[in-house]
């Protein structure tokens, strides 16, 4: 082996290695954006989870003013509507 296959040989394991090492940046920097991309989704779906269980517990204290309505004055509520479908308003 002459000098200028040896700094031929040289000179491609350099390249090799350079390639590599770019190739292995790219990779590094793209699961790093997606992994901020997953960070960003999960906190999106935190609120997203938080605004459906707040519009929950809204509907639900709702419902529990309607059953009280309808439990409590049952029988009023009865007779109301009763006097509603007559015509005639108390």
């Amino acid at each position: 082996m002459n000098i200028a296959d040896a700094f031929a040989f040289a000179a491609l394991v350099v390249g090799i290695i350079v390639v590599l090492g770019i190739f292995g940046e790219a990779y590094k920097r793209r699961l790093e954006f997606k992994q901020r991309e997953m960070e960003l989704l999960a906190s999106q779906t935190a609120e997203k989870a938080a605004q459906y269980a707040a519009h929950t517990e809204r509907l639900e204290a709702r419902v529990q003013v309607l059953e009280r309505i309808a439990t409590d004055k049952g029988t009023d509520l009865a007779a109301q509507i009763e006097d509603l479908r007559k015509g005639s308003v108390n």
